[in-house]
């Protein structure tokens, strides 16, 4: 008698499901609790709303439940992060926080390599100015730009 093939594993489900992109969420944003260009990202006093907004994301892009999409439609990822000035400063605070926290899940190293390849490319992604300042919301939801200032050139007499 022969068994129906099983359907594979989603990568959520081989990581451990739910339980690890919490811990990996939670450890996340312990690090962006104390971060000073990232914390003022985040308009909410409290980060819960926030964390369970990536974990939602995270589970459904990697074969877990499609909850996020169900709640808040497509995550139109950079249409989301538009208005907040994402920098090379700050994808790189983000990926530092990240790191720590795909270190704290302990994945096997397929399933991290996997995992951080995402990750880098989705930060990078992200990144909609070289500006150095202007961090966090501003009006008309984008930072304003900033031009250099440079010196006015006198016409010196003869």
């Amino acid at each position: 008698m022969s068994t129906p093939d099983a359907s594979p594993l989603s990568y959520y489900d081989e990581i451990g499901g739910h339980e690890v992109f919490v811990r990996l969420v939670d450890v996340f944003y312990d690090g962006v609790a104390d971060d000073e260009v990232l914390r003022p990202m985040y308009p909410e006093e409290d980060l819960g709303p926030a964390k369970e907004r990536l974990t939602l994301f995270l589970e459904q892009y990697w074969g877990g439940p499609s909850t996020y999409s169900e709640n808040r439609g497509h995550p139109r990822l950079r249409m989301r992060h538009a208005a907040f000035h994402v920098n090379p400063d700050a994808r790189d605070r983000w990926l530092a926080h990240m790191r720590t926290a795909v270190d704290a899940i302990e994945l096997p190293p397929l399933h991290e390599a996997t995992l951080w390849d995402y990750l880098q490319r989705a930060a990078f992604a992200m990144v909609n100015t070289f500006e150095p300042s202007g961090i966090g919301p501003a009006a008309d939801g984008r930072a304003e730009a900033s031009l250099p200032v440079t010196a006015q050139t006198t016409k010196e007499s003869p």
